[in-house]
């Protein structure tokens, strides 16, 4: 089914670019491509609309197949009139179709199914039409055998009354409106929980608007509820959706209007009530998951993007006090050279002396450029240790978050990786990995295991892993993989790999030697022609013959490139390297049916700088040399910091301690701020003022404001 004017219209895209964008997807391009490689076709969309139209697109898919169902259902019910078809078929909100399909939907026995078997039905009708005065004489002709007395016939009819109410769909339009508008989220201590779920205790009697409560907070609350600590409810004014409804249903003020008005009211507390309650309840849910995702996608993008120390030869060390440092010396591929342990917080002073010799011998012997020191337990103490080596060589130390690298070390990918290691040696890998290339390392883990996420286990998993893989991938593709290096677990990244053609791509090579140009790819089993189109551009091989081959330029517009040479009588390397040159050429004269103007600047781009990494260089940073436990904190201390994690409440940063302390997001500057990841970046170095330290509850606010930065 064409989607496309419903897209368009909620996205507020033109039709022709959503359409467009569809076909491409609808032929396997991937989102990474289409923004980059499809632009004429597009209308130059990023890659935050290609993935919104992706995402509405799926959205659609699973309406559409609900859809299928109901219709199917009603059909074979025989309920099913044209005109409940169109209305079917024409809707796209969820929450809409079920109000159509709800007084269809196959019912358990309830209240007013028993009031049906009575032979109740047609006194329910009667009192509808409000007409009758004396209801006791009306319903007296309904006892018998199976109806006790009035009060039971009455009863009975203003039951199935009010399952009329509640299937009623303007009735539930005018709830839901009240819901969305004047709904507050409420919470109160389940009885004989106050000490187990101390944690939740500012939600032991909280109230607030629904609209007005952000996501991490509503998350807080349901992961309460589910530990069994908090009783949380979502509720309008009563009274208020009571007089709505009353207007909506009761026509005037007879005895049998009166009976209306009872099974109105009845049918809003019991009925209607908790059905929009467990709605708004998953609807607001489900508002903090996205915002949640957002934010963990957001921080992770930051995280695969920091900066690379790129090919250097490098010692990591994962520190340990009792069991000693491992201790790894890589290359400047990232392959391991050597393994040790060494004891530098022994009580001995001869282990001491021997672990900064084995370390000062590493050094030399590997030619080590840069040493790599996990942030986890004895980290402070090893970094201190390192530093007051006398190195013959200028070793820069840097200090590397251990986060998810006990999952990597463990994992199948690690065992695969190094079998012959143990979970240690891995471990030592991966942090050194880490500084050379953050992206290229972090994608063997899972991303939920790397600690930058908000309430991330509380969220729908299959939309999270949508957004994180999205994320991964887009990430891997802006920054470009080189194909002779990557692992398969990084190539599986690429935009139309995968990892059953990763594995093809390693397997080759290693059968075959280095990749010697792009066109090579295609000898690779399984990777087709539409294979070959999606992923060519993002790979790269460096010091290839065709120099074009370690830039963004697609293969498909080599031809570009070199008639653009050929125009100015010089070569393609010529171009690459002559500013002059380049100066030269006039885009718009190479416009063609195949070639628009925004390929054409992007070719213009990556002849400038081909294949120029996006990321920044690592930098060194040091924490105060003064300050190692929570003890050592006193209120108005300015601290250098790292920011580990960005929420929307605020940012959490590393002080040195091994207790991140938080900046709220009014003390992030003197200026109203309305999203911390507007100010700070995840891994940016900060100076932070200490506001206040609560040792017994292991918390420390911080502060940034009026710190020069």
């Amino acid at each position: 089914m064409d989607f496309s004017a419903y897209i368009s219209q909620t996205l507020s895209i033109a039709p022709g670019r959503v359409s467009a964008t569809l076909k491409l997807m609808g032929e396997g391009a991937t989102i990474p491509f289409i923004s980059r490689y499809r632009k004429e076709a597009t209308g130059s969309l990023d890659e935050v609309q290609v993935a919104a139209i992706f995402n509405e697109a799926a959205r659609l898919q699973e309406v559409e197949k609900r859809k299928e169902a109901i219709l199917k259902a009603m059909e074979e019910q025989g309920a099913l009139t044209e005109e409940l078809r169109t209305r079917i078929t024409e809707c796209y909100v969820l929450a809409t179709l079920e109000d159509i399909y709800l007084p269809y939907r196959p019912k358990r026995r309830t209240r007013a199914a028993v009031a049906r078997e009575k032979g109740l039905e047609p006194l329910s009708e009667a009192l509808a039409q409000q007409t009758f005065v004396e209801v006791v004489r009306l319903a007296q002709k309904y006892v018998g055998e199976s109806v006790a007395s009035v009060d039971e016939a009455l009863g009975g009819a203003r039951d199935i009354i009010a399952e009329w109410v509640s299937e009623h769909e303007a009735a539930r339009r005018l709830v839901r409106g009240l819901f969305e508008r004047e709904a507050s989220i409420s919470s109160a201590v389940a009885k004989g929980k106050e000490a187990e779920g101390a944690k939740y205790r500012d939600y032991f009697s909280f109230s607030e608007p629904l609209r007005r409560c952000p996501s991490h907070r509503i998350l807080a609350l349901r992961r309460g509820e589910a530990e069994g600590v908090l009783r949380v409810s979502i509720a309008p004014p009563q009274a208020k959706a009571i007089e709505m409804l009353e207007k909506l249903f009761v026509k005037n003020d007879s005895e049998s209007a009166m009976q209306v008005k009872a099974a109105v009211a009845d049918s809003y507390k019991r009925l209607l009530s908790p059905s929009i309650e467990t709605e708004a309840a998953a609807q607001s849910k489900a508002k903090a998951d996205e915002e949640a995702i957002r934010v963990f996608a957001a921080n992770l993008r930051q995280l695969l993007l920091a900066p690379p120390l790129g090919q250097k030869n490098v010692l990591a060390i994962d520190p340990g006090f009792r069991t000693g440092c491992k201790v790894v010396c890589l290359d400047a591929r990232g392959n391991l050279r050597h393994n040790d342990t060494i004891h530098p917080h022994a009580s001995s002073q001869g282990e001491r002396a021997a672990a900064a010799k084995k370390l000062a011998a590493m050094v030399e012997a590997y030619h080590i450029d840069a040493i790599a020191i996990g942030n986890g337990t004895a980290g402070r103490e090893t970094e201190a240790f390192v530093k007051d080596l006398q190195l013959r060589r200028a070793v820069q130390v840097f200090v590397v978050s251990e986060d998810g690298a006990s999952i990597y070390s463990a994992s199948p990918v690690a065992r695969e990786e190094f079998p012959e290691y143990d979970v240690t040696v891995r471990g030592a890998i991966s942090i050194g990995r880490r500084l050379m290339d953050p992206l290229a390392e972090l994608v063997k883990i899972d991303p939920k295991s790397i600690g930058v996420g908000q309430y991330q286990h509380d969220v729908n998993q299959q939309q999270l892993k949508r957004s994180l893989d999205q994320t991964v991938e887009s990430c891997v593709n802006m920054v470009g993989v080189n194909l002779n290096t990557a692992s398969k677990h990084l190539l599986s990244y690429v935009s139309g790999m995968g990892q059953q053609l990763a594995q093809h791509v390693v397997a080759w090579r290693k059968e075959h030697g280095a990749f010697a140009s792009r066109s090579q790819l295609r000898e690779v089993p399984r990777l087709g022609a539409k294979a070959f189109e999606q992923c060519a551009g993002f790979l790269r091989i460096s010091n290839a013959k065709n120099s074009l081959d370690n830039s963004a330029v697609h293969p498909e517009n080599y031809h570009v490139a070199e008639q653009m040479a050929k125009d100015l009588g010089c070569t393609v390397g010529d171009l690459l390297r002559r500013e002059d040159l380049r100066k030269q050429l006039v885009p718009e004269k190479y416009i063609s049916e195949k070639v628009g103007l925004p390929t054409l600047l992007d070719i213009m781009k990556e002849l400038a700088k081909p294949g120029l990494d996006p990321r920044e260089q690592a930098k060194v940073f040091e924490f105060a040399q003064d300050v190692h436990s929570m003890e050592d904190l006193q209120a108005g201390m300015i601290l250098p910091g790292i920011v580990t994690n960005i929420t929307n409440f605020g940012a959490f940063v590393d002080v040195g301690i091994k207790q991140d302390g938080l900046v709220h997001v009014s003390q992030l500057t003197d200026n109203f701020v309305n999203n911390p990841a507007d100010v700070v970046k995840l891994h940016q170095h900060v100076q932070v003022r200490v506001v206040e330290v609560d040792a017994a509850r292991k918390r420390i606010q911080l502060s940034m404001k009026g710190i020069s930065q």
